[in-house]
């Protein structure tokens, strides 16, 4: 059980969040663990949370477990009250080995993370444009999966098909193949394997159509939105509504909360890591940060070296220097993410195009 320390002047705040309670702690300021609470995740229970923290002190800061998942009600709440929210990274499994996994623990290290600034980083305000965004990407992401699982099943059962249908329809291409499947009209016997799958396969065609203008609804919509939001992101070469609509998502409602492009580039996962020791002086691949987001480059820099003429001579003059292909675009994704976060800042005029060293 927590040891009650006479609460006075700074405290610091943590909370392990869940979907259906936080686990609140407190800190004083040299790091003696004052109390720590259940709350719900309700309207009543962020107000109450709030309150039980103001009560021990001066409340300087609060970290924040999830605040893209769990925490994001609860982080958009102190923030709207004036509360000063930073985001807490999941402790990594040899800590939880040594120190042991509970709710009171999570919390009281979050709290220790925000009072020695291992975590300083700024949450999401999830409360603008960007956020619609977000949502509509969630939706539309989902239908393309669903549309591409609903092709792959339709092709799987015309493998089995009865011999005469399957002849029918093997040649077709994908558009044709489900344009004439959702035309089918199917007479007969249920129990008859031949009249069962022109029936699966006219619903599966149907779903696809339908799936198709949902996407497109989908994209009209985001188009509206993404050129509202970033027209200076659209006029760089190879960045179309979608590249585009990720990046904004990875970047939030708030990009000004990223403290450099070079922050921004490590968030892309697209910042080489320093992997030096001794006399040897490297850097190695950086596998983190947001794996989208690195896609989302990846798909610019390819666009870029197909017809961008100064990406082409880039990846000439480096492959003479001894580059790999990789190791270019690599570099290349580095050089784009500078731009990208360039386009992001609220006071961004376009000026000349970042030229490559």
């Amino acid at each position: 059980m927590t040891r009650m320390i006479p609460a006075a002047g700074i405290v610091i705040g943590g909370i392990d969040t869940h979907g259906h309670t936080h686990h609140a702690a407190v800190l004083d300021h040299v790091g003696r663990q004052l109390d720590d609470r259940e709350f719900p995740t309700t309207p009543a229970g962020y107000q109450a949370l709030g309150s039980w923290l103001g009560r021990h002190g001066q409340l300087e800061r609060v970290g924040i477990e999830g605040t893209g998942t769990y925490g994001a009600g609860i982080a958009r709440y102190l923030k709207d009250t004036g509360v000063t929210v930073v985001e807490v990274n999941r402790p990594d499994r040899s800590a939880r080995r040594a120190k042991g996994k509970s709710d009171p623990l999570d919390a009281y290290a979050a709290a220790r993370a925000a009072l020695s600034g291992t975590a300083e980083g700024e949450p999401k305000t999830r409360n603008g444009r960007i956020e619609a965004i977000r949502a509509l990407r969630v939706a539309r992401n989902g239908a393309v999966k669903a549309r591409t699982q609903a092709t792959n099943q339709l092709k799987a059962l015309l493998i089995t098909a009865p011999s005469q249908l399957r002849e029918q329809l093997r040649h077709l291409s994908t558009t044709v193949l489900i344009m004439t499947c959702a035309r089918m009209r199917p007479t007969g016997v249920l129990g008859d394997p031949e009249h069962a799958t022109k029936i699966a396969l006219r619903r599966l065609a149907r779903r696809h159509q339908h799936l198709t203008e949902e996407i497109a609804e989908a994209d009209a919509e985001l188009k509206e939105l993404i050129t509202v939001a970033a027209p200076h992101m659209l006029a760089l070469p190879g960045v179309g509504t979608e590249v585009a609509g990720q990046l904004l998502v990875t970047a939030g409602d708030n990009p000004d909360r990223l403290r450099s492009e070079a922050a921004f580039a490590h968030l892309c996962g697209a910042a080489p890591i320093p992997a030096s020791s001794g006399r040897t002086h490297r850097h190695r691949l950086n596998r983190g940060g947001d794996r989208a987001a690195n896609n989302a480059l990846y798909i610019v820099v390819l666009g870029r070296l197909r017809y961008d003429p100064r990406t082409r001579a880039y990846a000439d003059r480096r492959t003479q220097q001894g580059l790999s292909k990789p190791e270019i675009i690599r570099c290349l994704k580095r050089y784009v993410a500078r731009e990208i976060n360039a386009a992001l800042q609220p006071a961004h005029t376009m000026k000349e195009p970042i030229k490559a060293p």
